[in-house]
């Protein structure tokens, strides 16, 4: 009868709203760089919402949500031919048993109204935390020493701890070099221009401007520095 199918479309109605509000607090809740099958498997798995790939996408069409595509980024290893390359003691296996022990590090650009800025972090391998950073407008050897520095002073470095980055002359400095003696870390080093060498660090990066940077535009300095430090802290 009238009244059987109102309640039918009413029900399906609700249904339907529910899920949608469901699929949107989990595009938000993942800083909008889920998609429909990333958000259908967290409502399957997480939340007890059964739901299809398709409907998913159909709610994200309907009410406008795009996840944010990972971009590209150059590269900014700049290598000296002249400095002496400590060998690769890290062997792609991105792993470690205590924090503290096995940490890797690089350095990438960030674009602002004012002009470049460069962030070098220092990631652990255990925690995957960001355990040291620094940004500058330059990248003097300097920006690597702090990253490490703050690592250190932060007790995350654990006796003969081993830290692997890529070839740039800033990891290969002497400045650099002299710290990581000082602090009684060992250094690693890949091979110049191979990303797997060095995945990890390059990975967080990746997540950073897919979640963060490539969603805002950075008029000055200290914009993007504050959201640098709100991303991290």
């Amino acid at each position: 009868d009238w009244a059987g199918q109102a309640d039918t479309v009413t029900a399906t109605a609700a249904r339907r709203a529910a899920v949608a509000e469901a699929v949107e607090s989990v595009f938000d809740e993942y800083r909008q760089t889920y998609g429909c099958r990333r958000i259908a498997h967290v409502l399957n798995t997480e939340r007890g919402m059964p739901v299809s790939v398709g409907t998913v996408a159909d709610v994200m069409r309907e009410r406008g949500l795009v996840a944010v595509q990972p971009r590209a980024y150059k590269t900014t290893t700049q290598a000296d031919p002249d400095a002496e390359h400590p060998t690769d003691a890290i062997g792609r296996d991105f792993t470690a048993d205590a924090p503290g022990a096995r940490l890797v590090g690089d350095i990438t650009y960030l674009r602002t109204g004012q002009g470049w800025l460069y962030l070098a972090t220092v990631i652990d391998l255990c925690t995957r935390m960001v355990v040291g950073w620094a940004i500058a407008d330059h990248m003097r050897a300097s920006l690597v020493v702090d990253t490490l520095k703050m690592a250190s002073d932060g007790g995350y470095l654990a006796p003969c701890a081993v830290f692997h980055s890529d070839r740039g002359s800033q990891y290969t400095s002497d400045a650099f070099a002299s710290c990581c003696t000082t602090l009684g870390v060992t250094r690693s080093m890949g091979r110049t221009g191979v990303c797997f060498d060095n995945a990890a660090a390059e990975s967080w990066f990746a997540t950073l401007k897919n979640e963060m940077y490539h969603r805002h535009w950075f008029p000055t300095h200290a914009r993007a520095r504050h959201a640098v430090a709100e991303y991290i802290e």
